[in-house]
């Protein structure tokens, strides 16, 4: 087995591994990059970007559906050849991964180490069975995987993720999903426009990442106009059955029935991909879930001996799992460990304002720490319907909800949370108005064209600063 000595190890190379990397050499550090599996990221290969052909697919079928209310009919039927559907879907993702291949092979093959990582202690690393790095620092970024109870097993070839269904080579008839948070609405929105049955059921009632319940709420009517969504269903088995599922429930009068699926997708949940990594050998504090205890600052790992020189980032801190949260900790992570490694101090990093979209239709979007972190009694709530609104009516897009929140006591710009078309657009818009820490007063001197969606947020503003006037609270610049 041979030895390199480096001043930075970093464990994965996905889209955290890949921006620590970069960083790292940035600021004149040494540093491997290690791979146990096929290069290419997981937005890449499984997440973001195919993910969004699929749904782009369904938004044309969906267009054609829709083209009667303008007027415009297709006379004759409409054929959704699923083969060419998930041809696009994998042609177009190789695409998608070939451009990430070609920026790892632009890191120079000494830098580039393949196999199985684990730690033999907080600074060395063991490789498979041939190679050791010894680290001043390392970077964990491992990523994640998905995950689904074990009973779910039982159900052998017919169970499948997110990560098995873009490699599809058509689409089946019949699909339950398990989860309606964002893969499960996504996905199963996009499957049931394009002909395949479809019921999406969760526990609980969460819906997305929604936790106003004034959007939950129109969502859930939202989506049950146009395919079964059950938050809250009351499964009573799933069973293999030949070739498909059975999966029996309960309704909510009380009645039993039972459907058949050609598959079901798990959409539970990610794991992060940190056992057996060797994290018992370190002397990092992990959490009940075996994930290391971290700064998200400075991404740096806590230690039970003091100062930690091991740093964690992307999916595999389940901090927030997102692509843009990961390459931030990435360079975060990367820049750090270098500089330690280098003997300077690590830095608190850039965290943005924070901002997640799903891209169902409407989409969903959510900006700032969202309702559920707010204090009762210490916030106003501004809101605007897209029912009525212009622009929506004008492209038959006229359903949505759109709640802006502001602090009482600063009259501060908090977050949104809303369920509305474009809301990928809008949640940028009001990002950008959070992380400058505006008010909402201040957010209504900004230019607003005529006619758009952006009108409506203009509403919804209008009506927040409102509220805020009402309540005594500070109006103007923030701080003011």
């Amino acid at each position: 087995m041979k030895t390199i000595r480096v001043d930075v190890a970093v464990i994965g190379a996905g889209t955290a591994g890949l921006a620590a990397y970069r960083a790292a050499t940035a600021v004149g550090a040494r540093a491997a990059l290690i791979e146990g599996r096929s290069y290419g990221t997981t937005c890449a290969r499984v997440g973001c970007m195919p993910s969004k052909l699929l749904i782009a697919a369904a938004g044309a079928a969906h267009g054609v559906d829709m083209a009667p209310g303008f007027g415009v009919h297709v006379d004759g039927g409409v054929r959704i050849d699923g083969r060419e559907v998930m041809n696009r879907v994998r042609r177009e993702r190789d695409r998608f991964v070939g451009f990430v291949l070609r920026e790892v092979q632009d890191i120079p093959d000494a830098d580039r180490i393949r196999g199985h990582a684990r730690f033999v202690n907080n600074h060395t690393i063991a490789v498979a069975d041939h190679t050791r790095v010894a680290a001043k620092c390392v970077v964990i970024a491992t990523g994640s995987r998905p995950d689904h109870p074990d009973s779910f097993r039982a159900l052998g070839d017919r169970l499948i993720s997110s990560d098995d269904l873009f490699n599809w080579h058509d689409l089946p008839r019949a699909v339950a999903v398990i989860g309606p948070g964002i893969i499960g609405l996504e996905l199963g929105q996009a499957l049931h426009r394009l002909g395949v049955h479809v019921v999406v059921l969760g526990r609980g009632g969460r819906v997305g990442p929604i936790s106003d319940p004034q959007i939950r709420t129109y969502a859930i009517a939202t989506f049950t106009e146009e395919f079964t969504l059950e938050p809250d269903a009351h499964i009573v088995a799933m069973q293999r059955d030949g070739d498909r599922v059975a999966i029996q429930r309960t309704g909510a009068n009380g009645s039993q029935g039972t459907e058949y699926f050609d598959y079901v997708l798990a959409a539970t949940g990610r794991t992060p991909n940190v056992a057996g990594i060797g994290l018992d050998r370190t002397t990092l504090k992990l959490d009940a879930k075996g994930v290391p205890s971290f700064d998200p600052l400075t991404t740096r790992a806590a230690s039970a001996d003091g100062a930690s020189t091991v740093f964690i980032a992307g999916d595999a801190s389940n901090f927030i799992p997102l692509l843009h949260e990961a390459a931030d900790e990435g360079r975060i992570a990367g820049g750090n460990a270098a500089r330690l490694a280098l003997g300077k101090s690590v830095m608190p990093g850039l965290r943005r304002a924070p901002i997640s979209v799903v891209f169902t239709d409407p989409q969903i979007g959510i900006v700032g720490g969202g309702f559920h972190s707010m204090t009762p009694g210490t916030f106003a709530t501004g809101q605007v319907s897209f029912e009525d609104q212009g622009r929506s009516r004008i492209l038959l897009k006229n359903k949505g909800l759109l709640n802006v929140y502001a602090d009482l006591a600063s009259g501060r710009f908090l977050g949104a949370e809303m369920l509305a078309p474009a809301a990928e657009h809008l949640a940028h818009l009001l990002s950008w108005a959070l992380q400058s820490q505006m008010a909402p007063a201040q957010m209504l001197e900004m230019p607003f064209y005529h006619p758009v969606i952006e009108e409506g947020l203009r509403t919804a503003l209008r009506d927040l600063d409102a509220r805020l006037r009402a309540a005594g609270a500070k109006v103007g610049k923030s701080g003011s």
